[in-house]
């Protein structure tokens, strides 16, 4: 009687393992059938990896610390930025900018002039150099530019311009009698 009861209890153990597998094989293979899940993943877009150097304009010596800003441009509308910072070498590389967008970069160092630009990242890889430029002189209207007269105005010989209206007549002095 006793071996008789461990056959069927073994029986027993034998039909619940194989119950198990035939259950964890069809719930595995559920897992593979995307038309049931709710969210669907979607593949991100190909990226290009963008090196910039940033160089001192006067002498091609590297810029350290310098802000460089990446706008990604959808139309004329920017879609955020990242900042990063360039290392010793002058040099700033991002990654995460996908292909065929375009990107508006912004360099911003201490003691030079402001740079921006925008680009196509149309390969897998891009190289931009930057040659930075010290500050020029600020405009003046007190100054003569390009052949103006100092002031920036007219001088009081000069013909009037081409479709201007005629200088107006000053006015009538009333005569007393």
């Amino acid at each position: 009687m006793k071996a008789m009861l461990r056959r069927s209890i073994f029986r027993f153990f034998v039909f619940v393992a194989g119950f198990g597998l035939v259950v964890s094989s069809l719930v595995a293979s559920g897992q593979n059938d995307t038309a049931k899940r709710g969210r669907k993943y979607k593949v991100p877009p190909p990226t290009a990896r963008v090196e910039v150097t940033i160089l001192r304009d006067f002498n091609g010596k590297p810029i350290e610390n310098a802000a460089v800003v990446f706008h990604p441009m959808a139309g004329d509308k920017d879609e955020g930025n990242m900042e990063l910072k360039t290392n010793e070498d002058g040099k700033a590389v991002i990654d995460v900018l996908p292909l065929g967008d375009t990107v508006r970069l912004q360099v911003i160092a201490r003691g030079y002039q402001t740079y921006g630009e925008d680009y196509k990242i149309d390969r897998p890889s891009l190289a931009i150099e930057v040659k930075m430029k010290r500050p020029g002189a600020q405009y003046s209207i007190y100054e003569a530019h390009d052949g103006s007269p100092v002031g920036g105005g007219k001088t009081p010989d000069a013909p009037p311009a081409k479709g201007a209206a005629p200088p107006a007549a000053p006015p009538a002095q009333p005569q007393h009698n």
